[in-house]
């Protein structure tokens, strides 16, 4: 199916690791229904793992390829491994499920666009007189779910109160922060602020994201910088990520507000070890003034005997 996928079914879809996919294809030969509705799904390689899935608790589209192994089972989506179009029409329907999801990174990468001029206001967006975005600068966001980066390009930006704006309950709705965040570790541009290239990189407070969302990788650069601030390039050295994937992850942290390069926003665990060189060469330009990750007081201040303690995050995060 992946060297299907490869050769032109996919489209805009492309073949990645099962847990960060936006959606799932299981072969349905593996698949085995459980007592308690549950699925298990035979690894196919020997030796290797199966997996165990409640399909009512997965946020994703899943389709199954044919023939099922179990008789009364009745997934919502199925294809033909050996027809192109079957698998077209899955990855079709798998669009318009997703559309919401596609809209508002259209609507991040607009915010992301014109971030200096947007300030801390509310704003409407309409496109051909249509509203396509309500946007709270301090806030929540919401988007018209078929909206696409086409509607946005020549969109009409009204800056409104900078407070108490309604968002209509049929948009998909997101916080900020959350919208920024999918936006940093989805887009394939680079995002990350030039300074955090160049100069010490601090942490200032846990993301406020659910912990789903954090990958092993964003823990392991709050547990470096949490021990002491650091460069771009020795935080290289230290995670062994490679640079665009360290620039995206920090791009994460940066638009959530959990890192930092001016010292003085620095949380207090992370100042311990400060360099004696971190209070030249601070920029004092704070940019992204949606999410302050520069420009807000620093909160959830962290004790040095938690931090210490503490071998898998820095401070304490939000649930799932």
């Amino acid at each position: 199916m992946g060297a299907t996928l490869r050769d032109g079914a996919a489209g805009l879809w492309q073949v990645c690791k099962f847990a960060v996919a936006d959606a799932w294809w299981i072969n349905g030969t593996r698949v085995q229904v459980r007592p308690d509705a549950t699925i298990r799904v035979a690894s196919g390689a020997p030796g290797g793992r199966s997996i165990h899935l409640d399909l009512q608790d997965v946020d994703r589209p899943v389709a199954f390829a044919l023939p099922l192994a179990p008789r009364q089972f009745e997934p919502l989506y199925t294809f033909d491994p050996q027809s192109l179009a079957s698998m077209e029409a899955v990855l079709k329907a798998f669009e318009g499920w997703m559309s919401p999801m596609i809209a508002q990174f259209a609507l991040a990468s607009s915010i992301f666009d014109q971030e200096s001029v947007l300030g801390s206001a509310s704003h409407h967006v309409t496109a051909n007189g249509v509203l396509i975005a309500v946007v709270n600068m301090r806030g929540d966001c919401g988007v018209l779910p078929t909206a696409t980066i086409a509607d946005f390009e020549h969109a009409m930006w009204q800056r409104l109160p900078a407070t108490g704006v309604p968002v209509p309950e049929h948009f998909a709705r997101s916080s900020l922060t959350a919208l920024m965040w999918q936006f940093a570790m989805r887009t394939l541009r680079d995002v990350l602020p030039k300074r955090y290239y160049i100069e010490p990189i601090y942490f200032r407070r846990p993301p406020r994201l659910s912990q789903r969302l954090l990958t092993d990788a964003h823990l392991l650069l709050m547990r470096e910088l949490a021990g002491a601030p650091t460069n771009f390039k020795t935080l290289q050295q230290s995670t062994g990520l490679g640079e665009a994937a360290l620039a995206r992850d920090l791009a994460a942290l940066y638009f959530v507000g959990a890192i930092t390069t001016n010292a003085k926003r620095a949380a207090a665990g992370s100042m311990a070890r400060q360099p004696q060189d971190a209070d030249s060469g601070i920029s004092q330009n704070h940019s992204i003034p949606f999410t302050g990750p520069d420009s807000m007081p620093p909160s959830h201040r962290l004790r040095k005997d938690v931090a210490a303690a503490d071998l898998t995050a820095p401070a304490p995060l939000r649930p799932n």
